[in-house]
């Protein structure tokens, strides 16, 4: 597995190793013992989610807060998708600083988000699946969001040509400065 670190500390680019040939191909999702070499410590993932997006839906920033912050890894299984992490550790010298990165099925890259980063995407493409591991179980009462379009963090999202599709919830998300973040 190819490890690229990203400019926020802890968020990681993953790439596996892909074996292919005429009959297609073949590469480990996720090694427990390449992952926590990889992120350099042992991480438990308890559940796995998958959603299913048309081509301009936008989803989230969202986050959990303590006790039941969550780590994610992400990937695209079909179609492709920009995904962002946001730093909302409070006192991090990376404080509301983003990074983004495309990911595909064509790629199979993944992305390591640690617990204390904002995470949303855009699909690119219609029918993009997107599976996440989380290390934590999803807790309503610890769920927070930043809305999408923060100037104060400046997310450059892709250009689609169109508004991106959102939740209710999303689009109503504060900025980052009125939200509550991490430590």
């Amino acid at each position: 597995m190819k490890v690229t670190p990203t400019a926020l500390d802890g968020v990681l680019i993953l790439e596996p190793k892909v074996f292919g040939d005429e009959r297609g191909f073949f590469y480990e999702s996720f090694n427990q013992r390449a992952f926590d070499a990889a992120v350099g410590q042992h991480v438990e993932f308890v559940q796995d989610n998958h959603s299913c997006s048309a081509r301009g839906v936008l989803r989230g920033l969202h986050y959990q807060l303590p006790p039941h912050a969550q780590g994610k890894l992400v990937r695209v299984v079909k179609g492709s998708a920009f995904d962002v992490a946001v730093d909302v550790r409070r006192g991090s010298l990376t404080f509301g600083r983003w990074v983004g990165v495309t990911l595909d099925a064509r790629s199979h890259r993944q992305l390591w988000i640690p617990p204390g980063f904002a995470h949303g995407f855009l699909a690119l493409e219609d029918d993009t699946h997107f599976l996440y591991k989380t290390t934590d179980f999803y807790a309503r009462e610890c769920e927070r969001a930043i809305v999408w379009n923060d100037a104060s963090v400046g997310i450059d999202w892709p250009a689609l040509g169109m508004a991106p599709l959102l939740a209710a919830k999303d689009a109503a998300a504060p900025a980052l400065a009125a939200a509550e973040v991490f430590g």
